[in-house]
């Protein structure tokens, strides 16, 4: 299974039989002649639209029928919204799902194990990186992350929990637990560019716009992440609006937004490390528009197949201890979670790589 992203402008998609047939125009401007690609649909497990194209509704049924999504972004790559299928039956799971929400001690519960993962990924993709590199930096920012995931682990969360509403995370665990997230954040990104052969500029992450190349790469991997993490979470039937780490506001995925944590680090800044220093993509690959940086169309298809390529990569997943690609442990930790809040387990057991 693998995701169709389509990127050439002015491009037409409808149904052959069981094929999806994708009708590129010519481009002068590239000196590319006008093509078509054939992809069975068997294969497609979700459509990510990044250009101006039109898929005809025999194919946009087509996809739904077999439970494939299509998620529709701006040209810059912003998340806009998807066209998804049938919404899971299974009522009282997400009947669970706001139970463990409104039980302050079960979502903290679940918001430090989402916290710890992710600094604990972050902090062995700065260690596999130092073994060649032997950088004293890394080695210090490494040790400074050891003692930020030993707080977060030993957090404890008192039974009665009285929370403001006007400042809900005000002098509370939960406004700990994010305190020590952003420490950990702030001494990972301080360090990455120690990475990258080149920096481009990045001193720190910077979302809203990407100031710098890196930020850009950054910011563009993390919504391709969540496109994916939103249909694990359609599959399995849970809420993606109902989250524990992140704070449930209207049109916020919260729960995409809390699974994801675990994964930045080892598949979007991992790949945004294979681009950079494998000289895949180069300063020539990007564009300044009012302070902000975005990827070329040449090089934003090098980073979806990239991207695409690590998706499909086969790990030794740390629960289960068999071989998945990374796509599948995305899924698999959703259900991990599925099982937690139904009592199927007892805790849920995040995605932590050795």
């Amino acid at each position: 299974m693998t995701t169709l992203y389509l990127t050439e402008p002015y491009s037409t998609v409808r149904k052959d039989g069981d094929t999806l047939v994708v009708k590129i125009p010519a481009n002068k401007e590239l000196g590319t002649d006008a093509r078509q690609v054939r992809v069975p649909l068997i294969k497609i497990e979700q459509v990510v639209v990044l250009a101006d194209c039109t898929v005809t509704t025999p194919a946009l049924l087509a996809l739904l029928e077999q439970k494939a999504d299509v998620c529709f972004c701006t040209y810059n790559g912003q998340f806009a919204g998807r066209l998804a299928p049938e919404f899971s039956r299974n009522g009282l799971l997400r009947i669970e799902q706001h139970r463990a929400h409104n039980d302050y001690p079960r979502r903290i519960a679940l918001a430090q194990g989402f916290v710890a993962a992710k600094l604990a990924n972050q902090r062995t993709q700065l260690l596999r990186t130092n073994r060649k590199l032997e950088e004293p930096t890394l080695a210090t920012a490494a040790e400074q992350m050891a003692g930020v995931i030993k707080s977060v682990r030993a957090l404890v969360v008192p039974p009665e929990v009285t929370v403001d509403p006007a400042r809900p995370q005000a002098d509370t665990p939960m406004g700990t637990l994010q305190g020590l997230e952003g420490a950990g954040a702030a001494i990972y990104f301080a360090a990455y560019p120690k990475l990258l052969h080149d920096a481009f500029g990045f001193d720190g992450r910077r979302r809203r716009p990407p100031t710098d190349p890196i930020n850009a790469l950054l910011s563009f991997g993390y919504v391709l992440l969540m496109n994916n993490v939103l249909s694990a979470i359609g599959l399995v039937g849970l809420d993606p609006y109902v989250g524990y780490l992140h704070s449930s506001q209207y049109g916020k995925p919260a729960l995409a937004l809390d699974l994801m944590e675990e994964f930045r680090p080892v598949i979007v800044d991992s790949v945004v490390q294979t681009v950079i220093n494998n000289r895949v993509l180069d300063a020539g690959d990007f564009v300044a528009e009012m302070g902000a940086y975005r990827l070329t169309d040449p090089a934003r298809r090098k980073f979806l197949q990239k991207f695409e390529e690590r998706l499909t990569q086969s790990v030794q997943h740390p629960t289960f201890d068999y071989q998945a690609t990374y796509r599948r442990c995305l899924e698999l930790q959703v259900r991990l979670l599925a099982k937690t809040l139904t009592g199927e387990i007892p805790a849920y057991r995040p995605f932590v790589v050795r």
